[in-house]
C-alpha cells in the first residue's frame, strides 16, 4: 500500500514523497514540524520569506530523523534577482536549516513587483545560480512557484536544465488547467499549495457529501483528491490528530465524477495572479 514515504519520481530521478507538511504562516511550526517528523512525515515545505527556517531547522535536528529520508523544500524570495544575490540567498537558507544540501530549492514568484519589467534577465540569473549549485551537488533538485506557462517558456530559453517541479495554488475549484497540463506533458511534478483553500472547504456541501460516504473528513477527501490527480499535496496544520489523519488517505478511492466535483466547486477564493502581484 502506498504510504505518504512513498512518492513520484522527478525527472532526475529523485523522488519527492506523496504529501509534505505545509508551514506558511504556521503557529507553533517547532512543535507541528517535530510532531509531523516523528509520526511518519518525511517531507516540509518552508521559504525564505516564511521567516521560519531556522526553527524548522532547530525541529529537524531534534527529530533525530535519518536525513536520507528527509525531503525538505525551500524557496528563493522576490528580493533576490541576481546569480550571486541567489548564492548567497541559497547559503543562508542551509545554514538556518542546518543541512549540508536542500532536496528541493525553488523559484518562489515568476514576477515580483521589483523585476516587475525585467522579470526574463531576472529569473534568468536566478536559475542560472541554482543550476551550478545543483550541479555542485548542493541541491537535489530545482524548480519554480507560481509560475504560467508564459513564465516557463521564457525560462526554457536560456536554461541548462529544466524544472523538475512547480510549486502552485491548487485545491477544489483552483485547478489550472493550462499550466497543470503543461508541466504534465512537460515531467514537471506539481505541488499543491493550500489544497484546503484556507480552510473555505471545510464549508462546501459536495465535498461533504463525499466525505461522509467514504467515511472519510472533507480534508483527506481533498488530499486523496489531489494523490488522484498526480500532486503533492502540502497541507498545512499544528494539530497532531489532523496531522494523523491528513496521511491516511490510501485506503479508498474517488470515483472519476467525484474527482470532477471536487475540481469544479464554486465558491471559493481565487488565487493571486502571478502578473500582477505587489511583493
Amino acid at each position: 500500500m502506498d504510504s505518504i514515504k512513498n512518492g513520484w519520481t522527478l525527472s532526475n530521478g529523485t523522488k519527492i514523497p506523496y504529501m509534505g507538511l505545509g508551514t506558511w504562516k504556521s503557529e507553533d511550526v517547532y512543535e507541528s514540524v517535530r510532531y509531523a517528523l516523528e509520526n511518519g512525515y518525511y517531507h516540509i515545505d518552508t521559504a525564505h520569506d516564511y521567516q521560519n527556517e531556522a526553527i524548522i531547522g532547530k525541529a529537524i535536528k531534534d527529530s533525530k530523523i535519518n536525513r536520507d529520508d528527509l525531503f525538505v523544500c525551500t524557496k528563493l524570495w522576490n528580493d533576490f534577482g541576481t546569480y550571486d544575490e541567489t548564492i548567497a540567498a541559497f547559503n543562508e537558507s542551509l545554514e538556518k536549516l542546518g543541512l549540508d544540501y536542500i532536496d528541493l530549492y525553488l523559484i518562489h514568484w515568476p514576477r515580483p513587483i521589483k523585476y516587475q519589467n525585467s522579470w526574463q534577465r531576472r529569473n534568468s540569473q536566478v536559475w542560472q545560480a541554482m543550476e551550478d549549485l545543483y550541479l555542485e551537488g548542493k541541491i537535489k533538485a530545482i524548480g519554480v512557484s507560481n509560475f504560467l506557462v508564459e513564465h516557463l517558456d521564457a525560462l526554457s530559453k536560456n536554461a541548462r536544465i529544466k524544472p523538475m517541479v512547480n510549486q502552485l495554488r491548487l485545491c477544489p475549484g483552483v485547478v489550472q488547467e493550462d499550466v497543470v497540463a503543461f508541466c504534465n506533458s512537460n515531467d514537471i511534478i506539481l505541488e499543491a499549495y493550500s489544497p484546503f483553500s484556507r480552510g473555505l472547504v471545510f464549508g462546501i456541501k459536495e465535498l461533504e457529501k463525499i466525505a461522509h460516504k467514504h467515511q472519510k473528513t472533507i480534508a483527506q477527501v481533498v488530499l486523496r483528491w489531489c494523490y488522484q490527480k498526480g500532486f503533492v499535496a502540502l497541507p498545512k496544520s499544528i494539530t497532531p490528530k489532523r496531522i494523523m489523519d491528513n496521511k491516511d488517505i490510501f485506503d479508498f478511492n474517488l470515483t472519476k465524477e467525484e474527482v470532477n466535483i471536487i475540481s469544479n466547486v464554486d465558491d471559493l477564493d481565487t488565487w493571486d495572479d502571478p502578473n500582477n502581484i505587489d511583493f
